[in-house]
């Protein structure tokens, strides 16, 4: 048994985050180094980063979210990584949870993380956002993105795999505008990754698949039960699905 205490690595990617990156890098004090990598904003971060002696900033150029969490992960000099994004936090009984997981004698190579959807100042309960998890916190040695997908990334793990109990909360939703603009950013590169797997960009599907995505949220997984945030967040996440649709047939008419 190795009894040496093991350290955490912190990895953020940014792009104009000044708005929450000052608060998040307070609230993570707890880690033993912390890595910002920055794709060459143009508001404040940067420079609110650089004013965290402890901090190390680190700028690249973005191609998608899986080549800049591959990029960071190898810029960490600690086997264990915390991924965590500018809008979000980690709840207080969070931080001692992943301090014990990471020195436990049974640690997985992996673990998911519960997120709690905040829609401006308040949580979203449903719209399938209740049983939102993601791989957040593992060691490095023994996993990697899967370069095949650009967004909504896929993390493969070579080893064990845990849920920890508590939550980060996500304050992904702070006006219309802006989580409307993270859905076309989300769909634009999903298109690019369907178009790089040869996908056909059916009229029909383009109809039916944003269709399906909100009444599936919306009915099926109860977004109705959070009333007018409910249909805001099932309509744009079915917008997303749209925008995937309307840019892989761009895509395609222009190879011909």
């Amino acid at each position: 048994m190795n009894s040496e205490k093991q350290k955490l690595s912190v990895l953020i990617i940014t792009l104009n985050e000044e708005r929450h990156i000052q608060s998040l890098l307070e609230d993570i004090d707890f880690a033993d180094e912390i890595i910002v990598v920055d794709s060459y904003s143009t508001d404040k971060t940067v420079s609110i980063v650089e004013s965290f002696k402890n901090v190390k900033l680190i700028q690249n150029r973005f191609t998608d979210y899986t080549s800049q969490r591959n990029f960071a992960i190898d810029q960490a000099k600690n086997s264990w990584v915390l991924f965590i994004d500018a809008d979000e936090r980690l709840t207080p009984e969070l931080k001692p949870e992943i301090v014990a997981a990471i020195n436990s004698e049974n640690a997985a190579s992996a673990y998911f993380i519960y997120r709690i959807f905040m829609f401006e100042n308040s949580r979203l309960n449903f719209s399938g956002w209740q049983t939102d998890k993601i791989f957040r916190l593992f060691n490095q040695s023994k996993c990697r993105y899967n370069e095949e997908r650009t967004v909504h990334e896929k993390l493969i793990v070579n080893g064990s795999i845990a849920t920890l109990k508590n939550k980060i909360i996500h304050f992904s939703y702070s006006s219309y505008t802006d989580y409307q603009s993270k859905m076309y950013n989300y769909g634009i590169l999903k298109a690019n990754e369907k178009f790089a797997k040869g996908t056909k960009p059916y009229f029909l599907l383009q109809i039916l698949h944003p269709l399906y995505t909100f009444l599936y949220q919306f009915i099926i997984r109860f977004g109705f039960l959070d009333g007018r945030k409910g249909i805001i967040i099932c309509y744009l996440n079915a917008y997303s699905v749209f925008i995937r649709y309307k840019e892989l047939r761009r895509l395609t008419s222009s190879k011909i």
